[in-house]
Parts: structure tokens; C-alpha cells; sequence
């Protein structure tokens, strides 16, 4: 994984704004501290100079601050009814601002979920008044930062909530939905004050600056508009984002869900667009057959080749064990942004899908705050030359990183090999001798966890292969391959690849109702407050628990799709096929002591569809191996592995 070192990019008109935020901060003084909120129990001062400190200050009344919607033509029909379709645009900014002309950057969220589902652990929705003004922004963007100078904009995507269009889950009516508030912040598309009507609207009050942030479908969104390459979006924040819809529904052909595209449009769209979108509806269903096959469809909704054209910098959050949206998403798109030499960081937890928000809250908004300022307003504040990764160890535990991967990964080829027990192998570098084979049978009713706690059995469903109790620490970091020779019984076969940390630990239960976190009573506040929205959230805390086995990287395939993703094909019972399973990127160290497995299996209950028939497979372990991100390579492999003295 190629590194490149990060360089500042900030827009000129924010450097002129922090500028002008610095000499007015005297002018501001007297009068903005009584109006500014109190950022909670985290203790961020509430004070009324503006950019003191290298960092934005709460001197702008939340309370005060204009509230109202746009809508925006997106120049698509995309419920072709003959009218471009305006997508509702909820804005929040500072009144003094505004009063005083000053132009503010914009915090974006782009959304499908403002009315059906929800945003946050609390499931927030938009509220607004007897006549039709906005009330409630859902999350804390607006009460922390609308004081601190900047608008905050939550855009209702095409077919959701007020907006017009249809909902196309990843396609061009998403990704344009929320481009094209990007352009009328800019002065490049046009905006309405109602949803029929004629009367323009100008966005002169922004700098044109606008960061996009947003957790799971909307942090894809961000991921989708910045592969557009368009001009004033300076940064985004995707949190659990996907990177390529395909890789949501199918890992190499093997479904992961019983349902595709169309069931989720279906669940957020509002009532009218379910009613004006079947046609887009029935496109949904026809470009993304069941059968695992990549289509042109699947292609549109890929943003990882666009990775070139991204101008902003990236500030990716992601769970380590997020089976929703799994870690191959941030690990492909993390690599291609690399490869461009996009500016870019991440934080990487031991949670699921969950935002950082509720699992390192003060940390985060401390971080976030810096990061805005810095991409938005322009501060000197020193963020972008800060550790590249944020790496969670333990719960609650946290370790940095200048680069990620850190310097000195490689890929390193583990061999796996017969051991003294049928099915229980070892795993080295060293090839297996040619004609060495293991086999097993697909046992659909069984999953990871099982096949990891027998792995010192003998069991027909999976074999395992394991190296000696480390004499030292092993960090694998990054993305890793599978390569397997298999030879199946029958005509279909799904295949699953697991790496395992053997060895006692206490984690997050992400497998829990909370996905490793618990939500607790109390609340602490963030920004400020009005009687219709409020500033303050349920705090949370780790849920962990005790385990004898940590999986932390998997993958998937139908054997099917050994050959070409576009097109599956029947096996041939008897016949040996080679497929490489992409597993998800991690960061995970095996501490001395521990062992290192990979398993080899079929279906994964519970994470993938099972194939229409029950195969054995015979695994050729001579032409098989796993390319593993080993930091320090083959050499600290060779030194983990050697027997201690």
C-alpha cells in the first residue's frame, strides 16, 4: 500500500476568513459571550474571542440564528415527470454573521433517513413548524459549530422526506441529490424558496467552503461526491461509508443479504416517491440480479476507480468489526486515495457501525472541531501534521500512527500445511509439500465463531491452520488475500476466509445490541441549546466482554465467480478452481503468547448467503496461500514464529 506525505491544502477565501475572524474577534467581544452556548461536560470554554487559541470560538447566538430551507434543482428528471428535480435543503447559520457580512463555510450532512429512520443513537428527525420552518437538526453539528461560525446543511436526498426524484441508492440521483448543493453554495446552481415556486435563491452568505461528514449511507454520499471531483468541497468525514455498493450486497459473488437495492430504496423513500418511482424502482431489481454478478448498475455505484478526481481531504472513521458495513469498504477506498496522494486520515475502533461520537465522544469533538477549522476556516492549528491513524487496542485504549499502514508493511505469504491431526494444520512460510490437501463440508448452520472455537478440533466444516504461540508481538495492519486451490463435490460452493487472534482477550461485544457500545441515562452536552433542540445526548459507555478468540479480518466468495465477477458460472464437480478472497482491512496486534489462525470454510452464518447446494471441498494446500500486511514484514514474521528460547 503506497504512502504519500499529506500537504495542507487550504482554500484561499478561508485564510482571508480567519484572517477577518481575528481582527474582529475584539469587535465581537462584549456582546456574543452572553449569546453563545456552553459546550458540556467536556469543558470547551465559552468565550467570546473568535480564533484565540487557533481554534474557533462559540461567539455567535444559536438561538438567533437564521433557520430556513432551500430547494435546489439538481438538473436531473429522475422520476420522469417531465421537471427537474429540487431536493430540500435545511439550513442553519449565525444571524450576526449574516447582519455583519461575513460569509460562513458549511458543515454538509446529505441524507436519506432525515424522516423515515432517523440519525444518531437516538434516531433524531427533522422537525419543523405550523409552517413548515425547520426546528430540530438532527446530531450536534448545528448547536456546537452554527456558534462557532459556520451554517450547518441537512440535505433531504432525492425521493426522501420533502425532496422530489426518486431514491437510487448510490446512483447518479444520489451522488448529484448532494453535488448540487454543493454547486448552489458555490454560485453554480440554482436554489428556490418553496418547492414549486419561482423565486431564486442565492447562497451569499457561505464562503463556498463546504465540509461534508455523515455515518454509514450518508458518509457514502460524501465518499460519492467527492469521486466528482467538484470544486468547494474541501474535506469530508465518512464514518462507517461505503466505498462500492457491489461490496455491500456481494463479497466476490456470495451474497451477504437475502435482499438488494430495491428493499432498501423501498424502506426511505416517502410515500409520494414510492408511489411516481416504480420504473426506478424496477431498474433497481433488474441491474442487480441475486445471483452475484457485477453489472453496469453496480459499476455506476463504484466510487473507488474516481478515487483521482478527489480534491478534498479525507478524514475517515470506520469500526474494525462493522459487519454492516464491513472494512473492505474504508480499505479499498483508503488505498486508491493513497494512491493519488489524497490528504487523509483515519480513525479505526474496535466497535461496529457505530459513530465516534458515541464511543470516544470529548476526543472526537475536540478533533473534528480542529480538523473544520483547520480545512474550512483556514487555521494554522497544526491538525494535518498530527498522527495519520488513530488505531483503538483495547476498549477505551488507543494507539497513534504518523502513517497507515506504518512504514515497513509488506505483504507477507503465509503458507498453510498439514499438521499431525486431520484438519488441524500449521501455518508459515513455507509451502506444503505438492500434493498436500484438507478438506471439509459446507455446514450452513455453523459461523466463525464456531469454527474458531474448535479450531484445536477435528471438525468436518472448516479447517484450520495455526502457527506456534508467538514468541512476540505480531501487528497486522491493513488489507489481506486468500488464494485458494479448490476442488468442490457438487455444482456450487461458497467459500469463507477468517484470520484469528487465538489467545484471551477482553473486547468490545460487537456482536451486542449496541455493537460495542452501552447507552446509558445521563447526558452530556455539546453546543447549544433551544426548546426545540437540544444540544445534549445519552452518554455511553464500552460494552466489552471476555473472549478466547478474536476474528479480525474475514472474507468471502462464490466459487462460482472464480473467473470473471461479471458473469458465475455452474462448477464442474472434480474439477479444481483457483479464487482469491479479498479480507477486510484491519489493524490488529497478536500479542506474544497468542496464536495466529487462518480458517478456511464455507458458508459464514449469519454474514453470507448459502450456496443452493452442500459441497465438499478439497483444498490444494500447495497452490494456496494468504498475503497477510505483516509490519516488518517477512522478517518479524520469521521472529514471532520462532520458538522461544
Amino acid at each position: 500500500m503506497p504512502l504519500h506525505a499529506r500537504q495542507p491544502r487550504i482554500p484561499w477565501k478561508a485564510l482571508l476568513l480567519a484572517a477577518v475572524a481575528a481582527l474582529l474577534a475584539v469587535l465581537l467581544a462584549p456582546g456574543a459571550a452572553s449569546a453563545a452556548g456552553t459546550a458540556g461536560t467536556a469543558g470547551t470554554a465559552n468565550t467570546a474571542q473568535a480564533g484565540s487559541g487557533g481554534q474557533s470560538q462559540p461567539v455567535y447566538s444559536y438561538a438567533n440564528a437564521i433557520r430556513e430551507s432551500v430547494w435546489v434543482d439538481t438538473g436531473i428528471d429522475g422520476d420522469s415527470n417531465g421537471k427537474s428535480d429540487r431536493v430540500a435543503v435545511d439550513i442553519v447559520r449565525p444571524r450576526e454573521a449574516a447582519q455583519q457580512g461575513r460569509d460562513v463555510p458549511v458543515i454538509m450532512d446529505a441524507s436519506p433517513y432525515y424522516s423515515c429512520c432517523g440519525r444518531g443513537n437516538e434516531s433524531q428527525k427533522k422537525t419543523y413548524d405550523a409552517q413548515g420552518n425547520p426546528v430540530l437538526f438532527p446530531l450536534y453539528y448545528d448547536n456546537y459549530f452554527v456558534p462557532r461560525g459556520y451554517a450547518t446543511v441537512l440535505v433531504d436526498l432525492a425521493g426522501t422526506n420533502r425532496s422530489d426524484g426518486c431514491v437510487d441508492v448510490g446512483g447518479r440521483s444520489d451522488v448529484q441529490s448532494a453535488k448540487a448543493v454543493v454547486d448552489w453554495l458555490n454560485g453554480r446552481a440554482r436554489g428556490y424558496r418553496d418547492r414549486t415556486g419561482t423565486t431564486p435563491v442565492k447562497a451569499d452568505w457561505t464562503t463556498g467552503a463546504v465540509g461534508m461528514i455523515g455515518k454509514s449511507y450518508d458518509g457514502t454520499v460524501a465518499n460519492g461526491v467527492a469521486a466528482t471531483g467538484v470544486e468547494g468541497l474541501e474535506t469530508i468525514v465518512p464514518i462507517g461509508a461505503i466505498s462500492s455498493w457491489y461490496d455491500y450486497y456481494f463479497a466476490k459473488g456470495a451474497a451477504l443479504y437475502d435482499g438488494g437495492p430495491d428493499q432498501l430504496s423501498n424502506g426511505i423513500e416517502s410515500a409520494e416517491a414510492r408511489a411516481r418511482c416504480q420504473a426506478v424502482q424496477r431498474r433497481l431489481v433488474e441491474g442487480a440480479p441475486r445471483n452475484g454478478d457485477f453489472t453496469s448498475l453496480w459499476a455506476e455505484r463504484d466510487y473507488v476507480p474516481d478515487a483521482g478526481k478527489v480534491r478534498a481531504s479525507v478524514f475517515a472513521v470506520h469500526g474494525m468489526q462493522d459487519l454492516n458495513v464491513r472494512t473492505k469498504h474504508f480499505g479499498q477506498w483508503w488505498d486508491a486515495l493513497a494512491e493519488n496522494g489524497v490528504e487523509r486520515k483515519v480513525w479505526l475502533s474496535q466497535a461496529g457501525h457505530v459513530d465516534p461520537f458515541d464511543f470516544r465522544r470529548a476526543e472526537w469533538t475536540r478533533t473534528l472541531h480542529r480538523w473544520f477549522d483547520h480545512y474550512l476556516l483556514g487555521y494554522r492549528n497544526g491538525v494535518e501534521r498530527e498522527p495519520m491513524a488513530d488505531i483503538e487496542r483495547h476498549p477505551d485504549q488507543w494507539s497513534t500512527d504518523g502513517n497507515w499502514p506504518p512504514r515497513g508493511t509488506s505483504a507477507t505469504a503465509l503458507r498453510p500445511a498439514n499438521g499431525p491431526v486431520a484438519g488441524v494444520g500449521t501455518l508459515g512460510v513455507k509451502p506444503a509439500p505438492a500434493g498436500s490437501t484438507a478438506s471439509f463440508t459446507d455446514d450452513p448452520k455453523l459461523n466463525e465463531d464456531a469454527w474458531a472455537a474448535d479450531i484445536d478440533r477435528s471438525t468436518p466444516s472448516k479447517t484450520g491452520f495455526i502457527t506456534p504461540a508467538l514468541s512476540r508481538d505480531l501487528r497486522v495492519s491493513g488489507s489481506s488475500t486468500v488464494t485458494l486451490k479448490v476442488t468442490p463435490s457438487t455444482s456450487s460452493a461458497r467459500l469463507s476466509a477468517v484470520l484469528v487472534d487465538l489467545g484471551p482477550d477482553t473486547i468490545r461485544d460487537y456482536w451486542g445490541a449496541g455493537e460495542g457500545i452501552t447507552t446509558l441515562a445521563d447526558r452530556t452536552c455539546w453546543g447549544s441549546s433551544t426548546p426545540g433542540d437540544s444540544a445534549c445526548y445519552k452518554r455511553t459507555v464500552a460494552d466489552t466482554k471476555e473472549t478466547g478468540h478474536t476474528i479480525f479480518s474475514r472474507g468471502w466468495a462464490d466459487l462460482g465467480h472464480y473467473a470473471d465477477l461479471w458473469h458465475g458460472q455452474r462448477l464442474t464437480p472434480g474439477t479444481s478452481y483457483r479464487i482469491t478472497l479479498d479480507l477486510a482491512a484491519s489493524d490488529h496486534v497478536v500479542p506474544a503468547g497468542h496464536r495466529l489462525a487462518l480458517i478456511v470454510a464455507g458458508t459464514d452464518k449469519g454474514l453470507i448467503e448459502p450456496a443452493d447446494t452442500t459441497p465438499k471441498l478439497t483444498v490444494d494446500l500447495a497452490g494456496s496461500a494468504a498475503r497477510v500486511p505483516v509490519v516488518g514484514g517477512y522478517p518479524a514474521f520469521v521472529r514471532a514464529t520462532a520458538a522461544r528460547s
